[in-house]
């Protein structure tokens, strides 16, 4: 199988999603996830986590059939236990995310929230909690298997102002200036064309709307052999933009307020675990010493500016 990251963004987007899908296929069988993707748990939960499920049963979040030290370095430990103990154990599990949006974008009462790479629909559940019913929650994903198990968790959890679209990022379907705040979560470093995703945002988002991400970004310049990896840009390593690079293009989108707030920093071995082994292995000391540290995870926030009157 050719493992090199294809040039044709159709092509990449067909790769990603052809990983996504295999990696939650056990949930829809209700089956525990094992699959090592991007931001797979391996089949186990964070601490966090283990004081709000029942630790009898044999599912994922039992601790007799894992232990916290599996946890992937990049997914683990993200969500507290009053959040994760609301929602179906599904979502959770569907997570492939790098952060916590929802608890740094200060949402409020009453706004339309869109979650970019929505996946299992953890991120849109939490957001739809935080709005309250006078808000309303979107998630936009364009992997079945992961809008199924979106749509199985909104049902299980029983929350009604949400809905979740089938779509790429690229090409967001809603209209112009009808989102308050935008999310997303390990997602935007998985797309073809960056700059396009930005000016989608900025496009749907209202006058003075917040585009609040957590991202993974690479504080350097990423060395070839990981970036034309697929197995490693599919770990959301490789498709990792440069800090500098993702400010300008917030920039060229139109977006201001623009700020970087690094979250968590990853060693070698961290990213290797996270999807990256083959292409971590192949680096020569010089850019294992200039890769070592560099790739963080971080929220990023920026606004679309308010009409002048």
């Amino acid at each position: 199988m050719n493992n090199t990251v294809p040039e044709d963004g159709e092509q990449l987007r067909a790769a990603v999603r052809e990983r996504y899908s295999r990696s939650v296929g056990p949930l829809l069988a209700n089956q525990p996830n094992s699959a090592n993707s991007c931001c797979s748990s391996d089949c186990c939960t964070p601490p966090s986590t283990q004081d709000v499920r029942d630790t009898t049963s044999t599912d994922c979040c039992s601790t007799d059939c894992c232990s916290t030290s599996q946890a992937d370095p990049i997914t683990g430990d993200l969500y507290n236990a009053a959040e994760l103990g609301t929602l179906p154990i599904a979502a959770v599990l569907a997570s492939r995310g790098c952060g916590n949006p929802t608890a740094l974008a200060e949402l409020k009462e009453g706004e339309k929230v869109l979650d970019l790479g929505s996946g299992g629909g953890i991120d849109v559940l939490l957001s739809a909690r935080r709005v309250g019913p006078g808000g309303f929650a979107y998630g936009l994903d364009m992997t079945d298997d992961m809008l199924a198990i979106a749509e199985r968790n909104r049902q299980e959890a029983g929350i009604q102002n949400v809905q979740f679209l089938k779509g790429i990022i690229e090409d967001i379907p809603l209209p112009n200036d009808s989102i308050d705040v935008i999310i997303s979560n390990c997602v935007i470093n998985l797309a073809a064309d960056k700059g396009q995703v930005l000016r989608e945002a900025q496009r749907v988002l209202v006058p003075g709307g917040r585009f609040a991400v957590s991202d993974i970004i690479f504080q350097g310049q990423i060395p070839p052999a990981l970036r034309s990896d697929l197995e490693s840009w599919a770990g959301c390593i490789a498709g990792a933009l440069e800090e500098n690079v993702y400010r300008q293009l917030l920039q060229q989108a139109g977006f201001t307020d623009i700020e970087v707030e690094v979250t968590r920093r990853y060693t070698l071995e961290e990213i290797a675990a996270g999807g990256a082994r083959a292409s971590i292995a192949v680096l020569n000391e010089e850019e294992r010493r200039q890769t070592e540290g560099k790739f963080v995870s971080a929220f990023i926030r920026a606004r679309k500016p308010a009409k002048q009157v």
